[in-house]
Formats: structure tokens, sequence, C-alpha cells
């Protein structure tokens, strides 16, 4: 099953990184292969927030639609993304949001999926791949320029 994960020291807080990250409907303007994002549905659940989400991915000729559950949970510094429907057999995407001070977090992104068809995969694999590798980028990059950019923590 494919996998990627990262963990990137951030210019950003924390709470700013979990709050670009929640911001789900703006991933078409800056995520690598997201075309569009639609949310079906909101609501509070005690501390956390859920969503369900569709999202659409495209690359060439190829557009894919898949339904996240989404779990915002600001308290414990996570948004989990759990696959409901789609091109998919199985996704899973966790984000961690660790403060290292009021101004800088480590930043943790990991993701595995298998797709349903084997001419999906073979077409798409090392697209998403490629993809994934840019995910850390482009939000340390949406951070910047959302909030601006904060010198590095010297040792």
């Amino acid at each position: 099953m494919p996998s990627f994960s990262t963990e990137r020291h951030v210019g950003h807080s924390a709470d700013e990184m979990f709050a670009l990250v929640a911001d789900v409907e703006k991933y078409p303007l800056f995520v690598p292969l997201c075309e569009r994002l639609v949310i079906r549905g909101r609501k509070p659940d005690g501390t956390r927030e859920l969503l369900i989400a569709d999202m659409t991915v495209a690359y060439k000729i190829i557009r894919e639609t898949f339904t996240t559950k989404v779990v915002l949970d600001r308290e414990a510094g996570t948004i989990r993304a759990e696959y409901l429907d789609g091109p998919f057999k199985h996704l899973d995407n966790i984000w961690t949001f660790t403060p290292v001070d009021d101004a800088h977090s480590t930043v943790s992104f990991s993701i595995d999926y298998e797709f349903r068809s084997r001419t999906l995969s073979a077409l798409m694999g090392a697209v998403f791949d490629k993809a994934f590798r840019k995910f850390a980028d482009a939000f340390e990059k949406r951070a910047d320029a959302i909030y601006g950019v904060v010198p590095e923590v010297s040792g």
C-alpha cells in the first residue's frame, strides 16, 4: 500500500497551521491536484468538529472525486481524514501540529492509500506520490502568504 509521511519545522504557530489545514474549502487555491472541494456537512462533536467533504483531484484528462470524513480536533492538535467513498480501497490521512514556541511548530503529515483499480493505480500512482511530496511545501508557502514569514528559531 503506498504511503508517505513528512515532518516539518515551520515558522508559524501550531494554532495557525491547524487553522490553515482545517480551512479545507481553500484547498483548490493551492493544493496540488485539488480541483474542487465541497463540504457536504459540518457538525460539532464535543471538542471536535466533523466534516464530510468531497474532493475532486485532477491530472490531465483524469478526474476522480472521493468522500472523506474529516475530524478536526483542535485540543489534540490533529486533523484526520478517513475515507468514505470513491476510487480508493483505502485512504487514511493525519496531520499533527506540535507547538515549539509561540511562533513556531512542528507539522507532521502522513497518508496511506490504495486505489481500487489497478489501471487507476498505474495511471495515478506516480502522480499522487509526487503531489504528496509537494503538499508540505504548498501548505508552508500558503502559511507564509497568509501569516507572513517568521525567522527560524536559533538554537
